[in-house]
């Protein structure tokens, strides 16, 4: 049975597809198609996935598309997936319920609550569900415009972010902020999560929308800029009463599931993990609209076709990779010079000794990553013990600010002498803790007092990737690299090599492996 499930089609668009209960593929449509717009079918991951997927339209059951799908009538989008899949039955799966498969039937949970938070999914801004076996019932729910997704969006837009895209910096700020705004912001969101209107203009277009009155209570004049020295308290008082209310919300239990693109916050994610009142919390890594397409095809199998076996969601790694064959193609067309590594010995030998000598390697291996980060497949990496890595990866290479930390990567079997990291880090969908000694080793990578990106790498997650991290361990007593994502300027994630290619010489990363073949400058 083939189900091929559609999310974000009115942003962040992805395709899905299941196969007898396994999924087979992911992709975000903008990794493939730079030129796509809102509204549109994502033409090119449907494409994709099915030839993952081994399988072609014909052979569709079913079509699972996530509302809200239309701008104009939703009866032409049918039409369309009739047209385009003509066997196959359409079914229409609730943005939230959606967020909610996604998170409890990629976990490995038989029975948890489930919390899915977001601005306004189909008007539902969240819902608390509770799920067992296959059936998922949701226990109360939160509508627009009493949305924790909008606040966040507001504060952004006050700090001088795009609402809406640059959300994450706005945590990242927070943590070297202090509280001291932290009790107005509990005026303005009620530990039932329901926004005082008087903290809001409704005219306003600017400024995140907030009232006379929200700037009287933060101290500065109507309108005005927010100090950049007033930037990360503001921030803190935000995600502080953020991670207050989400809690109070979950309650607490055995096992609780994540997702809505709040849940892409891992400060946030860390804080539940942390809180002592859960014992197992999971967050479906590609929380945000992309990952509802994960959830549709899950709704139709377990909740729609009655299907109690639980596939789950073994890696991110669904995307497309590429042969020797094609990358060499795409190298010589763009008239470059390469060296082939017959080995991976070779390879290997050949990375952890550029590592060495401090250089910044883009590392292209396998099949890409579905979600918003990198795992090592479309990685950029570096050293720590480059004393000027901070420099060189956020300034020279990625152009973005040094609040935004970078990843480090470590293999599971000793992360713990490094770094406190929850199971989530195996996705980066969390934030860690530096152990006291290592803090001076990793401090260009330090959030706050202590919290690191920590990426945990099981061996079976990422062979490939693994053994570069030992190997590399091997040659310096370290086992650690920075990660961060292969793609500049705010892009998405380079998918294919000729994406690699673009962004390798369009930046100052110093060689790049793409499968065995390495590209110096």
């Amino acid at each position: 049975m083939v189900i091929l499930g559609l999310g974000g089609l009115l942003g962040d668009a992805a395709c899905a597809v299941l196969k007898d209960g396994e999924l087979m593929a992911a992709i975000e449509e903008n990794k493939l198609d730079h030129v796509w717009k809102p509204g549109g079918l994502p033409r090119a991951s449907i494409a994709e996935c099915l030839r993952l997927a081994g399988t072609t339209r014909e052979h569709v059951e079913c079509v699972a598309v996530v509302r809200p799908f239309a701008r104009a009538p939703e009866s032409h989008v049918h039409t369309i997936l009739r047209d385009q899949f003509p066997k196959a039955e359409i079914a229409v799966v609730e943005h939230h319920q959606a967020h909610a498969a996604s998170a409890f039937f990629a976990s490995s949970f038989e029975e948890a609550t489930v919390l899915t938070l977001d601005h306004a999914g189909d008007f539902r801004c969240g819902t608390r569900w509770q799920a067992k076996d296959s059936q998922i019932q949701a226990e109360r729910e939160w509508y627009y415009p009493d949305s924790l997704g909008r606040l966040y969006g507001a504060v952004t837009q006050l700090l001088g972010y795009r609402a809406g895209a640059e959300e994450h910096k706005v945590q990242w700020q927070s943590a070297s902020g202090d509280e001291r705004y932290a009790p107005l912001f509990r005026e303005v969101l009620s530990p039932s999560a329901r926004l005082d209107p008087s903290f809001f203009d409704g005219h306003r277009q600017s400024e995140g929308g907030f009232s006379p009155k929200f700037f009287e209570r933060l101290g500065f004049e109507e309108g005005a800029r927010i100090p950049a020295s007033a930037v990360p308290a503001v921030a803190r008082g935000l995600q502080k009463t953020v991670e207050e209310t989400v809690l109070g919300l979950a309650g607490e239990g055995e096992n609780l599931c994540l997702a809505g693109g709040l849940f892409l916050n891992v400060m946030l994610v860390e804080y539940l993990e942390r809180c002592g009142r859960w014992k197992n919390v999971f967050v479906q890594p590609a929380a945000g609209n992309a990952g509802t397409a994960l959830g549709a095809v899950y709704h139709v199998w377990h909740q729609v076709r009655r299907h109690k076996r639980r596939g789950g969601m073994e890696s991110l790694f669904l995307g497309p990779g590429y042969g020797a064959e094609e990358i060499k193609q795409v190298l010589e067309n763009c008239k470059l010079r390469f060296q082939y590594l017959r080995s991976t010995d070779d390879m290997l030998a050949r990375a952890v000794r550029m590592l060495g000598e401090h250089k910044i390697l883009a590392w292209m291996q396998g099949r890409m990553e579905f979600g918003p980060r990198a795992l090592g497949n479309r990685s950029i990496l570096a050293s720590p013990l480059d004393p000027y890595s901070t420099e060189n990866l956020n300034v020279f290479i990625k152009h973005r600010e040094a609040f935004r930390k970078f990843a480090a990567s470590v293999p599971a079997e000793v992360a713990g002498e490094y770094f406190e990291a929850g199971p989530n880090a195996r996705y980066l969908a969390t934030v860690g803790r530096v152990r006291p000694k290592h803090r001076k080793t990793f401090e260009a990578a330090i959030l706050g007092q202590d919290m690191i990106r920590a990426h945990v790498v099981a061996e079976k997650d990422n062979p490939l990737y693994h053994r570069l991290l030992r190997e590399a361990g091997k040659a310096t007593g370290l086992p650690v690299l920075y990660n961060t994502s292969f793609n500049l300027f705010g892009d998405p994630l380079v998918s294919a090599p000729r994406d690699a290619v673009r962004s390798f010489y369009s930046s100052g990363i110093d060689a790049m492996f793409v499968g065995n073949f390495l590209l110096e400058k």
